[in-house]
């Protein structure tokens, strides 16, 4: 009998991630590189996952792909189908425009907050990141890029020292996470460079911290992003 996926509550992302790890069944390295093969862009919006292809993708059994799974599931990355696997979640605009909208809301809030609570070694950390960011833009590496802008905008939320304020944001993080990496390979506009200014401008308010300017900075850099994803909506 083949074994099958259940899904985590809907409410809860951050208590099923949380089972997961401390249940040591987890691979962090396989989670990592499978959600970046999602968001990347390897399989589809709505697609089905293939697991006999990732499996001999990534070198493993269906045992930790399936234990993966279900942290991107609870991350809102994918789908969980009962009896019949996982899909990749899709988003249509209008699901989209409110994700942005209500995150843009979360990361105002975790700016203004940062800068009230932000510890010197905090702010040090985010600047340090923000220096590799700045070399993966120069280099055109999406990846890296990629991978050191989110991280810099989690370490802000964890600044702001607010567990309802993260519990929220993990929830719907996730969800966009695709939509958040296509926007920088926009055509329509060098919105990797448009990013780029305004992390400069991010972390200038946060040093000086500027609770209400970095508040309104990160909402408009939102704003820009969702503009970038979906430049005809």
């Amino acid at each position: 009998m083949s074994e099958t996926l259940t899904a985590p509550e809907a409410d809860e992302p951050t208590k099923a991630i949380d089972t997961l790890r401390s249940s040591g069944s987890l691979h962090f390295e396989l989670v990592a590189a499978l959600r970046d093969y999602i968001v990347e862009g390897n399989l589809a919006d709505g697609a089905r996952i293939p697991e006999r292809t990732l499996c001999e993708h990534f070198d493993i059994s269906r045992t930790p792909l399936r234990e993966a799974l279900k942290v991107l599931a609870a991350e809102g990355l994918i789908e969980l189908l009962p009896n019949r696997g996982a899909r990749v979640r899709a988003l249509g605009p209008d699901d989209v425009r409110e994700l942005f909208d209500v995150m843009g809301g979360l990361e105002a809030l975790a700016g203004r907050l940062a800068c009230e609570r932000i510890t010197d070694a905090e702010f040090a950390a985010i600047e340090a990141t923000h220096h590799e960011m700045y070399r993966f833009y120069l280099t055109r590496d999406i990846h890296g890029y990629f991978r050191c802008n989110q991280d810099i905008h989690q370490m802000i939320v964890d600044a702001a020292g607010n567990a309802t304020l993260t519990a929220t944001y993990a929830g719907i993080a996730g969800r966009i996470r695709r939509v958040r990496y296509s926007a920088n390979l926009s055509k329509d506009r060098d919105r990797l460079s448009e990013a780029m200014r305004e992390h400069e401008a991010i972390l200038d308010a946060l040093r000086r911290r500027a609770g209400a300017e970095l508040s309104d900075i990160m909402f408009a850099h939102l704003r820009n992003k969702l503009k970038a994803a979906q430049p005809q909506g």
